[in-house]
């Protein structure tokens, strides 16, 4: 079969990537690379890894459960890089909650109509009904990064986003939703590694898109951009939590945590939940670009 973008993200790693980048992936006996800066130099064991996620999984259950039987409306937020991990994070909050109250909103590139609207609008349909959680696989955050990385906005246009979504956010917060949002951080050479498993994997291949080929020459466009966006809409009303994700393991598991530790639900376990690590989760400071 052959490869999508006829071979571009291997012709970008061959002829393109910066020589630090190559060469970890090149060492990395064809495993995802840590980034130099990550705090722990190996991956959680997946023994431990499997332990904790069921563990958690279970906590989950029990969150939803509080979430029927009180009408808690919950929004968790998911963003980053391509290849950060979001889509794999997601499936491991779901996979054992009912999907009747559990939905995960992705949402394509907006219609001609869409266009037209005012811009938080197709968000705000899908937000959640009492008794229910939704999990945004990118969001209104699009604007401020990807939208502006590629000039699909005007200047114009994103300074009043940045304007109006604190008020946006507040009004969310405001009206008892509770809002989280997750930043989800991987380095350079880990992102390269993922990409090139997914262009010579049949299975996966589907994952990649040409904004992931044109992003990877955009490396440094979208660092000032990310930068600016956790800057300036870490609210105390919807503040982010950034998620250092070169170890899926450790990054799944303290995503749940982040999410779960905010709730005192019924029949929470103290020990089974555990404390999210400050060195892979926590606010926009431990941000590593």
């Amino acid at each position: 079969m052959a490869k999508p973008f006829d071979g571009a993200i291997s012709t970008f790693f061959d002829q393109h990537a910066p020589t630090a980048v190559r060469d970890a992936i090149k060492n990395s006996d064809g495993k995802t690379p840590i980034d130099p800066g990550f705090p722990y130099a190996k991956r959680l064991k997946r023994s431990l890894y499997e332990d904790q996620l069921a563990a958690l999984q279970i906590e989950l259950v029990k969150f939803q459960a509080w979430m029927k039987d009180t009408g808690a409306r919950v929004v968790v937020v998911f963003e980053g890089r391509d290849a950060a991990g979001k889509g794999g994070t997601i499936k491991r909050f779901r996979e054992n909650l009912n999907p009747r109250n559990a939905r995960v909103v992705a949402l394509s590139k907006p219609t001609e109509r869409e266009a037209g609207e005012l811009y938080f609008q197709r968000y705000i349909q899908h937000l959640p009904t009492a008794g229910e959680i939704v999990f945004f696989d990118r969001s209104w955050y699009n604007r401020g990064v990807v939208e502006h990385v590629f000039d699909f906005c005007t200047p114009q246009q994103r300074s009043k986003w940045f304007h109006q979504t604190p008020a946006f956010e507040d009004m969310l917060v405001n009206d008892g939703i509770h809002l989280t949002k997750l930043w989800l951080n991987v380095g350079r050479a880990s992102q390269l590694q993922r990409f090139l498993a997914r262009e010579s994997d049949p299975l996966k291949q589907w994952k990649l898109s040409w904004i992931d080929v044109e992003g990877l020459n955009r490396w440094d466009a979208y660092t000032q951009a990310i930068e600016e966006v956790l800057t300036r809409t870490h609210t105390d009303a919807a503040p982010w939590t950034v998620v250092r994700t070169d170890d899926k393991r450790r990054a799944r598991i303290n995503a749940i945590r982040a999410v779960l530790c905010q709730f005192d639900y019924a029949g929470r376990d103290d020990a089974a939940l555990g404390t999210v690590d400050p060195k892979i989760a926590g606010g926009p400071g431990i941000w590593h670009a």
